[in-house]
């Protein structure tokens, strides 16, 4: 085996879509080359240990800002023990200011961008020669139907125990300053037929598990009910063994023919990511950001109360020009809409994002170690964004859990925003901790804080019983969903 292709995923669960595109487009390389995947957390030596096993010539790195600090010590200690291998970046992380990075450092060489055509070319030349002279190459973007698709490098294992990422299209026409995407000049969409072709072969194999990575899956909306049609069909032909799939949804772009689609689907079977980011129209602007916000809030309100889909909507504290009143304001509109979840998120200053235009500006401080999160701004200031920090744990734990359904609802009551923000401070001031925190202890904190809010104890305590958190002290297992609704493989992704 002369070239490894590897990276460190953030979780078992995660299977690297990005490797497979390589191997997949690797040519007459591809039967020297293979895949073998990581999970962050491991001990640096053992991971050194099983990639030298292979004996490679070559090995490539994808690089992600999750990823990137024990990809530095990995390719350190390779660089050691073993300087014969030659070392291959790539990934958004080496993307962008590669200059200034460590592992860029230590690294022969860096592919930034698509890597589909430029990583197999460099390898033929480590290989064969001549010998490249340049550390860094530009990777070269080719036509769509030119890139081979990866699908059927998803083993068996992934299908049975994965979430499987797709894409029917990459790029973004969007310029929102806080996404890479935001560097692309429009979307570039797959062969539908192909690309619905290799999804029939996944299906034929078992696969029940779709999540799409498209940023903008519903822009071209006959690709999109073409997409769409294709699991209809599935769920239609085999009601008991349901589909699962995972769309990001431009939020404001939701023409009847869609709506009709999408009511189509059975409980368990749909979630869209919906990124909202702010409702504020100045920090929209800011950001370069387009969007309507009352066609937004009206979809969403749409798919809550017309559809099974389940929503996963996205904000984002932290960004230029917007302080905590407004970003509360986005917050209790998101929640009046009825959304399953609310994923409250702190900038991060993606490297390459245009984002950096405002640091000045608006007094942006961000961490200098990964993710970047944005530390404080001139209008929120420090201990104001930890506060904010608590409370985005606090909700994930409480709230987007699913755990306290009706505790939940109780505990915003007609001030959402300021009552969790009052509730994750006492959770603070009580555990000292935002990890860590054993379900039993959860609900008897969540228990107490409604009891000193002015619920009875009886009260307050069958509220909790209705939960399924309250139930942990009774070892009364959680409800499980039909089958036919929610298969334990896509309540494992809901709740990943």
């Amino acid at each position: 085996m002369t070239i490894l292709l590897s990276t460190l995923n953030a979780r078992y669960t995660h299977a690297s879509l990005g490797l497979r595109y390589l191997l997949a487009n690797m040519g007459p390389l591809a039967q020297q080359t293979r895949i073998q995947e990581f999970v962050i957390g491991a001990k640096t030596s053992d991971l050194v240990e099983r990639i030298l096993a292979h004996q490679p010539r070559i090995v490539g790195f994808g690089v992600y800002i999750w990823n990137v600090e024990e990809t530095t010590r990995l390719v350190a200690m390779l660089k050691r023990v073993a300087p014969q291998v030659t070392i291959v970046l790539g990934g958004p992380e080496v993307s962008h200011e590669t200059g200034e990075q460590e592992i860029v450092k230590l690294a022969d060489y860096v592919v930034t961008g698509w890597g589909d055509v430029t990583f197999p070319k460099l390898c033929g030349e480590i290989l064969n020669g001549p010998k490249p002279l340049m550390k860094v190459h530009a990777g070269v973007q080719p036509p769509m139907a030119e890139i081979a698709l990866p699908y059927s490098l998803y083993s068996d294992e992934d299908i049975a125990h994965r979430t499987l990422y797709v894409e029917a299209s990459r790029g973004c026409p969007f310029k929102c300053e806080f996404c890479l995407s935001s560097l692309d000049k429009t979307a570039w969409p797959f062969p539908l037929d192909d690309f619905l072709g290799q999804m029939e072969s996944l299906y034929a194999r078992g696969a029940r598990l779709f999540k799409f990575v498209d940023r903008t899956f519903n822009l071209n909306v006959k690709t999109s009910l073409r997409i769409m049609q294709f699991f209809l069909d599935k769920i239609a032909a085999n009601p008991d063994d349901p589909v699962y799939a995972h769309f990001e949804l431009v939020p404001d772009h939701l023409p009847e023919a869609l709506k009709e689609s999408i009511a189509k689907f059975p409980p368990g079977a749909l979630q869209f990511e919906i990124g909202i980011q702010s409702f504020n129209p100045e920090v929209q602007a800011l950001v370069s950001r387009r969007q309507d916000n009352a066609k937004a809030a009206d979809n969403i309100r749409w798919l809550t109360e017309h559809s099974t889909t389940h929503l996963h909507v996205d904000l984002i504290a932290g960004l230029p020009g917007e302080d905590v009143a407004s970003f509360a304001r986005g917050f209790d509109q998101l929640v009046s809409l009825g959304a399953q979840e609310i994923q409250f998120g702190i900038l991060k200053r993606l490297r390459g994002t245009p984002i950096i235009r405002h640091t000045e500006p608006f007094g942006m401080v961000y961490d200098p170690y990964p993710p970047y999160t944005v530390l404080a701004t001139n209008r929120i200031d420090f201990p104001t964004m930890q506060r904010l920090v608590r409370f985005a744990r606090y909700w994930d734990l409480v709230a987007n859990s699913g755990r306290f359904a009706h505790s939940t609802r109780t505990l915003l009551a007609d001030a959402p925003f300021d009552n969790f923000m009052a509730f994750s401070d006492w959770m603070f001031t009580k555990t000292d901790a935002t990890h860590r925190i054993a379900l039993e202890k959860l609900a008897r904190l969540v228990q107490e804080w409604l009891q000193l809010r002015g619920m009875p104890r009886e009260e307050a305590a069958a509220l909790l019983a209705s939960d399924y958190a309250g139930k942990v002290d009774h070892h009364a297992p959680p409800k499980a969903a039909p089958a036919a609704v929610a298969p334990v493989r896509q309540v494992r992704h809901l709740a990943a």
